[in-house]
């Protein structure tokens, strides 16, 4: 072979090489594992080899109203599905976040910081050990005597207690009768086919990373207090007087917002049965989580919706709020709303589970089956933060993500479902007004560093603004630009594909892209690389018009959707929708053809939603 061919040859092989690898996506060596394990498939579905552990929770839990301390007694029948003998059991307590030793994001007052939890006994399969907990952080470890070997299970014994913080944040104290208790008992940490176990502190910003397991477990309340909890309520006749069981039992059957108990009856002690203590009993399957809040004085309202129209089935909206709580008077009929349009709209997926309760407290936040909601004294901005947490329901909780590594998979949607329901509430122009004001505006105004950083970086390792940008509003965009780039109706079916198939599991991002893949029938790759695993940001600009070609560059990289708007020379006007497809051959120029013969006067780009960081450079002629 000659100079010139095998020179030939080799660019050949070089561009190959280089088109290839540009179709790939990135990958840790540890995710690059699982796939070659099998535990997960190029194809976006768990691998012939995929395992979760599981396990069974029986708790028995009492909340001391004077003394503000929680204790109980827990059976854990834990499931190793694992090909892996553990030597070690891993104990996640994410309250113990208010330890004085413990790490934190940020600073807190003294009434935050407390004892955390104690531990009065502890066995594995009837063996004894002698730990206290008194030396754990947020996470503990138990080395075990005897390994729990593969395709087995133990039984786990606790016997814990903790003191609830007075300053509230996403638990603690309310007010003096009022309590959330989330996180509220010990827990087996995640071990999975890529990490292991899960060791990673809590420290009150990147959330959380659970198990789907079972629960049954009973609230020990004294009388005049009603317990709020994930699952379905099994007792109400046995701790309510019969006028008030009635009502809630109505409430699961209409659409009528009723008054299961007012101010005036909650303060008469006429609403729960007057023994000393009441135990409130629940229920809860194949979920990641459960919490409960319980208070002596708050109002209490119920109904239901009807959730998923083939088999008729509903689920109970309920809110429980101090009579000051004002913006909570719509939480039923606003979360009436919620659940039916993310049951038949976006996802478009019916709402899992029985029951949504809207808890008045400080943390603006979600967990399995109800959100605790701080009064915002506004009500429409009360009726989206709401909305976000409830459309958590899907993601995290539906599916099983990590947050803790990888915030994006469930706040980004949450933002996007978010945006969508309140277009449906009050308009497109006022949700891109509030999107761009709250989710876009200040990440894309700001030149720092930590602004730009890739999406995929895992979230504990990204600073406070890239932590926000990546969580929630870009990855946020990401979606919206993958839905006006599928259209509405392919969009959906790959999303359902990705749900589906991950319902119930521990999806990491690489499952998201290959199963938007499959689901699509498209290699979207370019997409995923181009927003997931650059520093791009928002950018275009004009470069050029010329007779009927408008030459625009991208000189922040990221493939967005937008309008050219067009005004000829007799003052017509036209809008051309470019979706990010003008960007999958060439990231940088695109050249959008005007099929025209009228004479261009003036040409603007507009991103909408997709924010652009020099607005200056996107009108020409050049002002």
């Amino acid at each position: 072979m000659n100079k010139r061919l095998l020179r030939f040859a080799f660019i050949a092989f070089l561009f190959l090489t280089q088109t290839g690898f540009a179709q790939e996506l990135y990958m840790p060596r540890n995710i690059k594992e699982a796939y070659e394990k099998g535990t997960r498939s190029m194809d976006g579905k768990p691998g012939k080899n995929y395992w979760q552990n599981h396990g069974k929770y029986t708790m028995d839990i009492t909340v001391d109203a004077k003394t503000k301390v929680v204790s109980g007694t827990e059976t854990i029948v834990y499931e190793n599905n694992s090909d892996k003998s553990l030597d070690n059991l891993v104990i996640r307590f994410v309250n113990n976040l208010h330890k004085p030793t413990s790490p934190r994001g940020g600073e807190v007052s003294d009434d935050f910081l407390s004892s955390g939890l104690t531990i009065t006994s502890l066995k594995v399969d009837n063996e004894v050990y002698k730990e206290d907990a008194r030396n754990w952080g947020t996470v503990g470890n138990v080395k075990l005597k005897k390994a729990i070997a593969p395709k087995s299970k133990v039984t786990i014994n606790i016997d814990w207690n903790y003191p609830l913080s007075k300053e509230s944040g996403r638990e603690g104290q309310i007010d003096e009768t009022t309590f959330f208790a989330a996180y509220s008992y010990p827990r087996v940490s995640v071990f999975d086919d890529y990490n292991g176990w899960d060791r990673i502190p809590h420290t009150d910003r990147q959330e959380f990373y659970n198990d789907f397991n079972d629960y049954t477990f009973s609230v020990k309340a004294p009388k005049n207090y009603v317990v709020y909890a994930t699952g379905d309520f099994l007792n109400p006749d046995e701790v309510l007087q019969p006028e008030f069981a009635a009502r809630l039992k109505k409430s699961y059957v209409t659409d009528e917002i009723l008054h299961i108990a007012n101010e005036q009856e909650m303060k008469s002690g006429i609403v729960t049965k007057q023994n000393d203590w009441n135990i409130w009993k629940f229920e809860a399957n194949n979920i990641t989580d459960v919490c409960f809040g319980l208070s002596d004085h708050y109002l209490w309202d119920a109904s239901s919706v009807l959730v998923d129209k083939k088999t008729n089935r509903r689920a109970s909206v309920q809110a429980a709020y101090n009579i000051t709580g004002t913006d909570f008077v719509n939480s039923v009929k606003n979360n009436q709303f919620a659940l039916d349009w993310f049951s038949n709209n976006w996802p478009g997926i019916p709402y899992p589970y029985s029951k949504m309760t809207a808890f008045q407290g400080f943390a603006d936040m979600e967990y399995p089956m109800m959100c605790n909601d701080s009064h915002m004294g506004d009500p429409l901005l009360a009726q989206l933060v709401q909305d976000h947490e409830v459309a958590h329901t899907y993601f995290p909780f539906f599916m099983g993500i990590n947050e803790t590594r990888y915030a994006f998979m469930d706040e980004g949607w949450a933002t996007t479902f978010e945006y969508l329901i309140k277009i449906a509430e009050h308009g497109k122009d006022e949700a891109d007004k509030f999107y761009k004001g709250f989710r876009v505006k200040k990440y894309i105004t700001d030149l720092s560093t930590e602004e730009d950083q890739p999406i995929i970086s895992m979230s504990t390792q990204v600073s406070g603004a890239g932590y926000g940008n990546n969580s929630y509003g870009k990855a946020s965009l990401s979606y919206l630009a993958l839905k006006d780039l599928l259209g509405d109706d392919l969009f959906k079916k790959s999303l359902h594909h990705y749900m589906d198939t991950w319902n119930g599991k521990h999806p990491i991002p690489w499952d998201y892209f290959y199963s938007m893949n499959t689901g699509s029938g498209k290699n979207l790759n370019w997409f995923f690389n181009n927003w997931f695993f650059t520093n791009n940001y928002i950018d275009i600009s004009i470069k050029e018009v010329s007779k009927n070609v408008v030459t625009i560059t991208n000189s922040g990289g990221f493939a967005i959707p937008f309008d050219v708007n067009v005004i000829y020379e007799d003052n017509a006007a036209e809008t051309f929708h470019q979706t990010p497809a003008v960007w999958e051959k060439n990231q940088k120029t695109a050249r959008i053809t005007i099929n025209t013969k009228k004479q261009i006067k003036k040409v603007t780009l507009d991103g909408g939603i997709f924010m652009d960081a020099t607005p200056i450079n996107n009108s020409w002629p050049v002002k």
